[in-house]
């Protein structure tokens, strides 16, 4: 049974060295991001760690996502938990994995997306043992399974600097896990503190929609 850490490292690492500074970024990079979703593909399409099925990657057309929004970009206040407690989070099979609940980050949901501007907040994770310099954020929103995967979505955070006071959440980068694609994954659940009561119209689609 395959974990999502190993392979998702692969991919990440296109996003990771594309993403931009912390900071918003006006206009709003719509090559960046064109160019990070053509390379996912790619990878999709032939890496080695795609997580397609070898049956489905011939016929494989691309990812599909919501056009790029620059309302999608918040900036969010960070809040930095005094105590790192360790929690397990649940796969979508087999036991819970450990993740450490670094802080939370609190923002404005604009109405550009669809939706009445509403204060919302997500707790940012990080992997136990941790080597990378990016926060885990699983969370779902009432999009999913009406356009977006049913089990919720991801955004990888760059980790902030440590007088930093905000961070930027790109909602056009959210994507899917990769029991998404295929059921031989074991992904996280997103916990039930990030569930947002709204619907967030932006980023990764359904795959089999």
């Amino acid at each position: 049974m395959k974990t999502w850490l190993i392979v998702a490292a692969v991919l990440a690492i296109i996003a990771y060295t594309l993403w931009p500074e912390t900071r918003p970024q006006l206009p709003y990079n719509l090559a960046l991001l064109a160019r990070e979703r053509s390379q996912k593909d790619a990878a999709f399409r032939s890496a080695a760690g795609s997580p397609l099925p070898l049956a489905e990657r011939p016929q494989f057309g691309g990812l599909k996502y919501f056009a790029p929004d620059s309302a999608a970009f918040v900036l969010a206040e960070i809040t930095r938990f005094e105590r790192a407690d360790t929690v397990k989070i649940a796969l979508s099979q087999g036991p819970a994995e450990a993740y450490v609940r670094w802080g939370r980050a609190a923002f404005t949901c604009p109405a550009a997306l669809g939706v009445v501007a509403t204060a919302q907040q997500l707790t940012l994770f990080r992997r136990v043992r941790a080597t990378d310099t990016t926060l885990f954020v699983p969370f779902t929103d009432r999009s999913n399974g009406r356009g977006t995967y049913g089990g919720g979505r991801y955004l990888d955070v760059p980790l902030p600097a440590p007088n930093a006071h905000q961070l930027s959440l790109d909602f056009n980068r959210a994507y899917n896990p990769f029991c998404a694609y295929n059921p031989d994954y074991r992904c996280p659940v997103p916990p039930a503190e990030n569930r947002l009561p709204i619907v967030i119209s932006a980023g990764e689609k359904s795959f089999h929609d």
